[in-house]
């Protein structure tokens, strides 16, 4: 399906955007429920967070959050926002849509912050955000792999979920 991204629309997320986004999840086999929009309003609400919503000709098509106070200390500590749930539906992936979000997050957080922060899962899932944004030019932090927050350590027994990221810097 060929697309024209010069009709794609970024705004803020609106109230109805909750429902919409979670069912469109849904018909994709994404379990994504309509409580996480509902939270991800109140941090955008609060100013805790930038939600950009991608939409094309009115439908939606994706979604990012710019989290200006990470959870992970080493990003909080020095000021570092983090992009957060890039996400962008199956049927529109590799056309684009991602690229434009991730600009203009970088663009967004550019005018505070010398860096941008971005994590990935570790398993094969996560695969295309992993060569993603390793073409972004995002960089590990030094910091190996995390949960919850926290780097594991030699001898640390983890289970493989998405509590487990790695973590990344992107000079801008």
């Amino acid at each position: 399906m060929k697309i024209d991204l010069n009709k794609l629309q970024l705004r803020e997320m609106q109230e109805n955007d909750c429902e919409v986004i979670s069912e469109s999840f849904k018909k994709q086999g994404w379990n994504k429920p309509k409580s996480q929009y509902e939270g991800y309003l109140k941090y955008q609400q609060d100013g805790k967070r930038d939600i950009i919503i991608a939409e094309l000709e009115r439908n939606f098509v994706g979604y990012l959050t710019i989290n200006w106070q990470s959870g992970y200390f080493p990003f909080r500590k020095k000021n570092i926002p983090e992009i957060v749930d890039l996400n962008v539906l199956k049927n529109y992936q590799r056309r684009g849509i991602g690229t434009i979000l991730m600009h203009e997050a970088e663009s967004r957080i550019r005018n505070i912050s010398k860096y941008a922060g971005i994590a990935y899962g570790v398993t094969k899932d996560y695969g295309s955000a992993q060569i993603f944004y390793i073409k972004r030019n995002y960089k590990p932090d030094g910091n190996g792999l995390v949960k919850d927050s926290k780097s594991l350590e030699y001898g640390d027994i983890v289970t493989i979920d998405d509590n487990i990221a790695f973590y990344l810097l992107k000079e801008l």
